[in-house]
């Protein structure tokens, strides 16, 4: 008699606990303020960003230009000093590091809220000087100041972080290095990642918010078809912004934190392009020989330079044209004009058509092998309007030119100044944009004028600069939205991640099938003791593959290890609810690691069948064994670049194999083990289960057709007439037929010529990767190989299924699949005269599995890939 009762001894609240753990952290290392205890100067917006600055203690700032980062920062570094630094501390100091235009911003800003702030230029100068101190960023890059110095300040606040975007860069592992054990460390910039949401993660990597690998992993996926190329993945797009604002502040405008925008009206922006024509005559030829027809600059970067080295005269002539047809000031006076280069050359053809203007210091240049106080005083002339020192001493100047990433970040200089022209452009969105934005800001009184110069050679780098700069607007729109809806309360931000917590049960039963929304851990728990005859399932690969962005998903852990805890609540349960001496048959594969993520150098194998193996033992299962499931080398290389010819020709020894799948076979033990037998056993009679089935199905390696259930975004997507002329294209060669192959085997048996002591027809292989050939009773063992797909393979192929459930259970009982997708297993078990139960977690298969699982009921014919492109365009 089975028994119905329920004796789980699942812990719900250690569950839920343990779900509740994969929210990301919050991170909190600071300490409150009373507001009233901050500078009285600040502006209500500023405030509330200095309170959630000082809270978290290590956190980022991307705030439009002209809404006061500068004086964010002083205040953040002020409270600091103020709150921590006594006659006995260890670490008394604070650094603002930033680009040498910035200087001038913070020492002005800094007088008028009363700080004593120094410049210092190495160790030596510091140790001299007070609590707060600022140097630029080549002082540091380039070794000015010793490690011992830096590790022990109190707090650095890097001032146009943007250097930190780019991870393998020399100023991101330097500063990344440096700063490591500086307790409060603070970002700022406009521009956070004006093009690659991916590049966010390394400001967080540096804040010691989360490891970037760490991140990648959690919310970025691979693309299959191109190794490296990493993407924000979809249904986790809405937690990583979630994350990204636990610790930085997007604003574009007061209001975004509640309060007026009053005196924060951004002026006019007129952008006008120029189109330079050049000749194509000299197009050149491409790396095989070829002729070009027309000049292109986006090709390359070898291109892109020649074109501008090239169309420099051409270029000047515009700027020139530019500058001397322009209206004169609203007062009437001589317009002023920054103009932005990007080549050295491009630099001295300026100077030399200034020369005139430069000797009356009408004109100057910043570039970057000037001595650095020449710089500042260049820049402050051009800022305030006219030289405050030096031979030309209250003359103005008119007309500035640099590079934008001498002069584009840092420096405010609309005070005098409403009119850029951009010489030529570039790939870099973040140098326009910060170059862009020393202008028009708020506090810029006047529209702005902004003209492009390019050739028309460099067409598709400006489509591509537009796409990066609209890509940068759709960014902080997003995260500005998250900032209106969630404030500044690390409390409301938790339970904005706690959302993610949790599923509203549902269910759909007929004659012959249960299929469950719900989460599977939950789920299995609550069903009765003994209650399911075999349990066949394809589990997710660990953190491989995420899919849906509840936390209760297997997918959603940061990890091998997190995901064996979260198995461990199941697998007894599993245990549990399947009858004595049944089987659970267990779809897995091994995993790759990278040399990038694992420091090896090399691809790695992570032995993951194994784990799971050993979990489903310790918790009390019998291994019984593994079939192992060939798969295709070819298309794993092509989503990995992992056994390229290439590589292989160059150095054997970093060459593995693919990666197989398996069906790992599990028992739970019988109640009588004095008999091998199940409590209920699996009786087959010679009819309905020949000698040649059993030889098939006991072999250890297994073959499939490949034939499965369509998923609802390929049912939703299909074109017919594509599908099928693909696959005709794609196969030519004979399709394995798991039915062909018994029914050889059964009309041998009955002419008597199917041997008994040794394997006739074993599955022969077509692939390499499984050496088929190799018979066992030669050798020990048959050598398999390996194989990994960038996602998890679901759902099963129908024929394995039909195998494994003709095996192990008899017709009437009961096939429960605890992951169970688009409903595969169910499917297959109505079919065969069996009771289907599934469990699964994301609503659009859950879906699909109803009706699947309804049309195997009804014996009606549910759609297969094969039953869509036809099976002979497989043969």
């Amino acid at each position: 008699m089975i028994a119905l009762a329920n004796t789980s001894t699942f812990d719900r609240e250690a569950y839920i606990a343990f779900l509740r753990g994969k929210s990301p952290p919050v991170s909190r290392s600071g300490f409150d303020l009373d507001p009233a205890e901050l500078h009285p100067s600040l502006k209500p917006h500023q405030r509330d960003a200095v309170l959630w600055l000082l809270r978290g203690g290590r956190r980022a700032v991307f705030a439009s230009f002209g809404l006061g980062k500068t004086r964010k920062g002083l205040e953040t570094l002020r409270q600091l000093v103020r709150k921590l630094v006594s006659p006995g501390s260890a670490r008394r100091q604070t650094m603002i590091i930033a680009p040498l235009g910035a200087r001038r911003e913070f020492r002005r800003e800094a007088r008028k809220m009363g700080l004593p702030i120094t410049y210092v230029r190495n160790d030596a100068e510091a140790h001299a000087a007070g609590p707060l101190l600022i140097t630029n960023y080549e002082r540091v890059r380039d070794g000015h100041f010793t490690a011992a110095f830096l590790g022990g300040l109190l707090a650095v606040w890097l001032d146009e972080a943007s250097c930190l975007r780019s991870y393998g860069s020399k100023t991101y592992q330097v500063l990344s290095e440096l700063f490591e054990g500086v307790p409060y460390r603070y970002v700022a910039t406009a521009t956070p990642s004006p093009n690659r949401v991916k590049e966010l993660i390394h400001y967080s990597a540096f804040l010691g918010i989360m490891d970037s690998g760490q991140a990648l992993t959690r919310w970025f996926q691979r693309d299959s078809e191109e190794a490296g190329n990493l993407t924000l993945m979809e249904h986790k797009a809405s937690e990583f912004w979630l994350w990204v604002s636990s610790w930085a502040l997007f604003i574009s405008k007061p209001s975004d934190l509640g309060h007026s925008d009053e005196g924060y009206d951004l002026p006019e922006l007129r952008v006008h392009y120029h189109c330079v024509a050049v000749s194509h005559t000299a197009a050149g030829s491409d790396a095989d020989g070829q002729g070009r027809l027309l000049r292109e600059g986006a090709t390359g970067v070898t291109e892109a330079a020649r074109e501008k080295r090239d169309t420099i005269p051409a270029r000047l002539a515009k700027v020139q044209e530019i500058m001397a047809s322009a209206e004169p000031e609203p007062d009437g006076g001589r317009p002023r004009w920054l103009v932005w280069h990007h080549l050295e050359a491009e630099r001295h053809a300026i100077e030399a058509a200034w020369a005139e203007e430069r000797r009356a210091g009408r004109a100057a240049t910043v570039y970057g092998s000037q001595d650095l106080e020449e710089r500042e005083t260049v820049v402050n002339a051009f800022a305030e309007g006219a030289w405050e020192e030096g031979p030309h001493k209250d003359e103005p100047l008119y007309d500035l030119a640099s590079k934008p990433e001498i002069l584009g970040s840092g420096t405010n200089l609309q005070g005098f100044c409403h009119r850029a022209i951009f010489m030529g452009i570039d790939y870099s969105a973040n140098d326009f944009m910060q170059a862009l934005h020393r202008l028009w800001r708020f506090g810029q009184v006047h529209p702005v004028d902004v003209h492009v110069v390019y050739a028309d050679s460099e067409a598709a780098i400006l489509r591509k600069l537009k796409v990066k700069w609209q890509e940068h607007a759709d960014m902080v729109k997003r995260m500005v939205e998250i900032m209106r809806t969630y404030g500044l309360s690390d409390a409301t931000r938790m339970e904005g991640f706690e959302r993610a917590l949790g599923i509203e049960r549902r269910e759909v039963r007929g004659e012959r099938f249960l299929s469950v929304l719900n989460d599977t851990v939950l789920e299995t728990a609550a069903k009765p003791d003994n209650s399911e005859h075999m349990i066949a399932t394809s589990i997710p690969f660990a953190d491989q593959y995420e899919y849906t962005c509840s936390y209760n998903d297997f997918g959603h852990n940061g990890g091998i290890a997190p995901f064996m805890a979260q198995l461990d609540f199941l697998i007894p349960e599993l245990l549990r609810v399947l009858q004595p001496g049944r089987i659970a048959a267990i779809h897995v594969k091994d995993r790759m690691r990278y040399g990038s993520v694992t420091g090896l150098g090399m691809y790695s194998v992570d032995r993951f069948s194994d784990k799971v193996a050993d979990a489903f033992e310790r918790h009390g299962f019998i291994f019984c064994g593994r079939r192992t499931v060939v798969t295709d080398v070819v298309r794993e290389n092509n989503q990995t670049y992992r056994l390229t010819y290439g590589e292989m020709l160059k150095d054997g020894t970093k060459m593995g194999v693919g990666m197989s799948e398996y069906v790992l076979l599990f028992r739970k033990p019988q109640s009588d083990t004095s008999r091998s037998y199940a409590d209920v056993p699996v009786v087959h009679d010679r009819e309905r289960y020949s000698l040649a089935r059993w030889q098939v199905d006991a072999h250890g390696f297994a073959r499939s057709s490949g034939d499965r259930l369509l998923r609802p975004e390929e049912i939703a997507s299909l074109d017919l007439d594509t599908a099928k002329a693909w696959w005709e294209a794609y196969s030519r060669s004979h399709v394995y037929d798991y039915h062909q192959h018994i029914a050889l085997g059964e009309e041998l048996e009955r002419r008597g010529r199917l041997p008994k002591d040794f394997f006739l027809l074993a599955p022969s292989s077509w692939s390499e990767e499984a050496w088929s050939h190799i018979q066992r009773m030669r050798t020990l063992n048959t050598e398999q190989g390996r194989k990994q797909q960038e996602q998890h393979v679901c759902p099963l192929q129908l024929d394995l299924i039909e195998g494994l459930i003709e095996r192990y259970t008899n017709r009437g009982e009961r096939v429960y699949d605890p992951f169970g997708g688009i409903g595969s297993v169910p499917y297959q078990a109505v079919k065969m005269g069996r009771f289907g139960s599934s469990t699964e977690l994301h609503d659009g298969y859950w879906w699909t599995n109803v009706g699947y699982c309804r049309a195997a009921e009804a014996e009606a014919t549910a759609p297969t890939l094969f039953d869509i492109v036809g099976k002979e365009a497989l043969t």
